[in-house]
């Protein structure tokens, strides 16, 4: 139930949680406090690229385990008796039956991740506002920042960056689900 709390709530409620959990004065910093460590600037110093990538993977996670289940429960069950029959091992039964048949849920799920990725603008937005620390200044926060400026140049520039690095990736994951299939 904790990875699917993420897809109930809306955004804004979330981040307003892991405000309150890594803010200088929020629950972590307290609990460091009463065991008589020093508070740390979680979202101002190269802490907050850890932040980031927690609230990213507890964000996604669910929706990729819904995603991974259904796959599974999408493989024949007839398959694995036959392999047992025919006395394969269990990594000859995840090699050449799990691993193919799950294939394509990977690199939907991959794939998936990889543009949510792109996506985590708004909550690095809603947490540290326009210009945050170095580490998490996010190619969605140039974007934005060069828009805001009317700057089209390099607004255009970086949309063709993250346009080309997404096909590319595309094309390589859909390049690996054929080899995994055959």
């Amino acid at each position: 139930m904790v990875f699917l709390i993420p897809l109930v709530i809306p955004s804004g409620s979330m981040v307003f949680f892991w405000k309150m959990m890594f803010a200088n004065d929020g629950f972590l910093n307290g609990l460091l406090a009463r065991i008589g460590i020093s508070p740390i600037l979680w979202l101002e110093t190269n802490w907050a690229m850890f932040v980031i990538i927690l609230v990213f993977i507890w964000k996604n996670l669910g929706y990729n385990i819904v995603l991974i289940l259904a796959g599974l429960a999408g493989i024949p069950k007839d398959f694995y008796e036959a392999a047992v029959v025919d006395g394969a091992s269990k990594w000859q039964t995840f090699k050449h039956i799990t691993l193919p048949y799950l294939a394509p849920t990977f690199v939907l799920t991959t794939l998936m991740s990889i543009i949510n990725s792109f996506k985590v603008f708004k909550e690095i937005y809603l947490i540290t506002g326009n210009y945050p620390h170095d580490s998490i200044y996010m190619l969605q926060h140039f974007m934005n920042n060069m828009f805001s400026s009317l700057n089209y140049a390099r607004l255009t520039t970086a949309t063709t960056v993250l346009v080309l690095v997404i096909t590319i990736l595309a094309t390589g994951l859909f390049r690996l689900e054929r080899r995994v299939a055959e």
